[in-house]
């Protein structure tokens, strides 16, 4: 296995146990960077406590509206559910703000399985076992072939932005690797969070990269779906 960063875990450094991060139609994945804006205060007491330790916490969506609850979120226990794959990352810059807030930069690096929820933290967040070994070779990106068919790919993009009156720097995307194009694409666009969580379980980027283009090319004429994050629970 290559490591890209010297400071990237190997798999043996994992933790067994995760807090998490529940938010609806945003996602993370293994060598993708994602930013946050972090002030309700049991984030707070979560990112501080990952930085006194492992520096890691999981990315989750909760399950999709129409369940049993009033918010419209399936409960089970009391909290709303979340779906069973997450990704973890680890927490390589945060900055302090004025007001209260963490600002901080999470590098995804690898999913996960949600084994069983524990209890709460006492900051109030909540915790999962994490099982990280169906997913094992995610450490390895560095080294993963990746099939895309980019023309295909250029095409459906540079329709879906059209229908949506999106511009991009499309010089910085032609320019980008296959992997980290596949990767960043999935992470940013405003899919909904049905088609985001599909992304996150594709069993590699090969296959992320045609449902990839699926996704585009499908979404190509349509309206742009509400992308916009849910309140975490």
């Amino acid at each position: 296995m290559s490591r890209q960063n010297p400071f990237d875990p190997v798999f043996e450094q994992l933790p067994d146990t995760l807090p998490i991060f529940p938010l609806s139609g945003v996602m993370l994945l293994p060598g993708g960077k994602l930013p946050l804006n972090v002030f309700e205060p049991r984030y707070l007491a979560m990112i501080l406590d990952s930085l006194a330790g492992h520096r890691m916490i999981g990315m989750v969506q909760p399950m999709q509206p129409g369940g049993f609850a009033g918010d419209g979120l399936p409960v089970e226990d009391g909290k709303p559910r979340v779906h069973k794959v997450g990704c973890a990352g680890r927490i390589v810059s945060f900055n302090e703000t004025d007001d209260g807030r963490l600002l901080i930069a999470l590098a995804g690096v690898c999913r996960f399985d949600i084994g069983r929820e524990l209890d709460l933290a006492q900051g109030g967040y909540r915790r999962v076992s994490a099982l990280f070994a169906p997913y094992r070779a995610d450490l390895d990106h560095a080294d993963e072939m990746v099939e895309l068919d980019r023309e295909r790919l250029m095409t459906a993009l540079a329709a879906f932005f059209r229908g949506r009156g999106l511009s991009t720097d499309w010089e910085a995307v032609k320019q980008a690797g296959d992997r980290n194009l596949v990767t960043s694409l999935s992470m940013m666009l405003p899919f909904g969070p049905a088609e985001k969580q599909a992304l996150l379980e594709a069993a590699d980027t090969t296959t992320r990269a045609k449902l990839l283009i699926a996704c585009l090319e499908m979404g190509s004429f349509g309206q742009p779906p509400d992308s916009s994050p849910q309140r975490a629970n």
